[in-house]
Formats: C-alpha cells, structure tokens, sequence
C-alpha cells in the first residue's frame, strides 16, 4: 500500500544511522535520517570544503521550515573521504580521490543503502561533484538543487596563488575567502569565528588539505546548453535543476556561468537576496521553501504548505519576483500503475521590475528561469 502525504505524518518516527560505505576510492562516511518510504526518492547531500554534512547541513534541516520535508523524505548525508568528524587521517600513501572519482563513489553508496533514485542537495565542491555524478548517472537522479556550484576548473591564477602560499597555513584562510564574501569576512566576525572554528577543529586539518587539492584539481563539466533546432546529443543535465547563490557569495560569477549552460527548459536560477556565501545559514527558511516548491514540481508533497516566502517578495536590481504559489503551476504527467506518482516540470511565471510579462519569444533566456527572493 502506498500512503498519501498525511499519512506518513502520524508514522514518521526519526532514525539515524551512521555508518562507512566502502568504495574503490576510500571509506565513505554517510549519515542516513529517517524511515524508507517506498516509490520515494532520497534527498542526497554533499557538503563543500572544510566542512562535513553536520557542519554543512545540521543546522537547515534542523530548522522549523525543513520538518515538512524531512517527514516524507529520508536524507543520506556524505561525507568525502577523511571529512567527518574526529577522522583519523589518512593512511600514509593513500591517493586522494579526484572528483570524478568521488562522484563514482555515490552509486556504490546508493547500492550499499538499497537507494533507487535521489534528489541531491548539495554546495560548492559537492555542487560539482553531484553534477558530474547526474551527468554520468542520469538515471539515478530525479532532480538536483547545486548552491555554488562552479562548473569551471580552477584558473591558472587561483592555482598558482594556492601552490604557492603555504598549504599549512593557507587552508584555512583559503576555505574561508572560498565559503565567504569579502562584505561578510569584514563585518560578520561572529559567523566567521564560527566557522574558522569548525573548520580547524571539527575537521582532520591533513585531510582536509587533500580534499582542497582534490577539488583545485577539478576538471570543467563540459556541459552545454541545448539550443532550439541544434544538436540533440549534446551533454548536459537531464533532470530539473535549481542553482542556488546568495548576492554576496564569492561564488555569484560561477553559478551565472554554470546558468548559462544548464538545459533551459530544466534550470531555475535562485539569486538569494541578503544573503551570502551559505544560503542554508543566511536564509535556511527561504532555501527550504524553495526546495518544497522544487519537490512539488518532481510531483511530490502536493500538499506542502507554502507562505513564508510569498510573504517575503524582494525586489531585485534586475526583476521582481517571489517563488509565489499563484505563480508556481506544476504540470503532471499521470502515470499508470500502482504507486506511480505524476511528475512535473517547475514552471516559474516571472515579471519584470515593471511588472511586464516575459517575450515566450526567446526560450534561450526565458525558460531559465532567474528568481530572486
């Protein structure tokens, strides 16, 4: 029997599991949370650099707004080789993997929990790393949220200045220049504390120098956008996609970039307004709400309350536009056969700041889809 949405309110019990997840690449630390609910994806995080899924994600999903979801859905937290909490370092002669490398580790972590499918949540170096793992893995992966995500390798400039500057001394000035905006270093002292002190306390500081290197070695995804009438094979996503930055995160140029070469019928684009390096810290209710409105339009949790950000509406420099629930109409293609659900596309209406609607006559710009909030 498949139970509706209301139904797994009155049964939803919280379950954590911790376990090691071997892999051809290392032992792969992962956290799962929550009772497997069958024809239901798992929600996959990975965590960026200097942090681990607690320091990276405890605290979002721990928020009020998140309870919606994590109530109907499990979520599997993985952490990269050697970034958990209290990790002995890593062996003597032990090769890092790259990020291709971890990328491939996620279907064998998949298999290890009996996971079909997923949708993957994920920052800065796991932003990339679950995109190349959809890239190669299609079918696995029902929908990605990527909050700076950098689809580019590492320019020559940035490796020289890391190659150069003393890794021992550098790693932890480098995290956090790469997690925070300058406007934030400067007057969020308190934020930055925090998180200098997770990242040189809460995190095996051997470890996390080769994860650094790992993801500075970084290859370009290669993908391209697909163009009305051009070539059909092209390489890009294949599932819907929302990318995620905040207006004062050193990652803004990267994910302008990686829009601009995402599938424009499946990317949305979400320019967090007060918000900066770490959307699921500066504005986790916004975020979660966002997410709730990207599950619905995969076609689940149909009757998830959506109102604080409706109640939140930003204007922008360029548009205006709320994730409104008047404006957000998801489309679902009925399947047939028990436990089958309709999946949908996002499909955002949006406004100028003149409140003129969008020319449909240019799907190469339109349909994806810039939100700000």
């Amino acid at each position: 029997m498949v139970l509706e949405d209301s139904e797994y309110d009155s049964v939803f019990e919280a379950e954590v599991t911790e376990d090691n997840v071997e892999t051809p690449f290392g032992t792969v630390h992962c956290s799962m949370t929550g009772i497997s609910k069958e024809n239901r994806p798992v929600i996959l995080t990975f965590h960026d650099i200097g942090l681990n899924h607690k320091t990276c994600f405890d605290g979002f999903f721990s928020h009020e707004d998140m309870q919606e979801i994590t109530r109907h859905f499990v979520v599997c937290h993985v952490n990269a080789p050697g970034q958990q909490e209290c990790a002995s370092t890593l062996p003597t002669g032990y090769t890092y993997p790259s990020m291709d490398q971890l990328s491939e580790s996620l279907p064998i972590v998949l298999k290890h929990f009996n996971i079909k499918s997923v949708i993957g949540l994920a920052i800065g170096a796991g932003a990339y790393i679950l995109a190349r793992f959809a890239l190669n893995h299609p079918d696995l992966v029902e929908g990605l949220v990527l909050i700076n995500v950098n689809a580019q390798a590492e320019g020559w400039m940035d490796w020289a200045a890391h190659k150069f500057s003393g890794w021992a001394h550098a790693v932890p000035d480098m995290v956090i220049s790469h997690l925070f905006g300058k406007e934030e270093i400067h007057n969020n002292h308190d934020l930055i504390a925090t998180f200098r002190h997770h990242i040189t306390t809460s995190i095996n500081q051997t470890n996390l120098q080769q994860f650094v290197k790992s993801y500075n070695s970084r290859r370009h995804l290669d993908i391209e956008r697909p163009s009305a009438g051009g070539t059909v094979n092209v390489k890009t996503l294949k599932c819907p996609a929302l990318l995620v930055v905040g207006d004062s995160s050193p990652a803004v140029d990267a994910v302008v970039d990686c829009n601009s070469k995402m599938n424009p019928t499946k990317t949305t684009f979400l320019k967090m307004a007060d918000c900066g390096g770490l959307p699921q810290v500066d504005q986790p209710a916004k975020l979660a709400e966002a997410f709730k409105y990207f599950i619905q339009g995969l076609g689940y949790m149909s009757s998830a309350g959506m109102t604080r950000l409706s109640r939140s509406r930003t204007a922008s420099g360029n548009s205006v536009s709320s994730l409104d629930a008047s404006r957000l109409r998801t489309r679902n293609r009925t399947h047939t056969g028990e436990g089958q659900r309709g999946r949908s596309h996002t499909d955002v209406s949006m406004e100028s700041a003149s409140n003129s609607s969008v020319e449909p006559a240019l799907p190469a710009t339109t349909h994806s889809t810039e939100v700000s909030c």
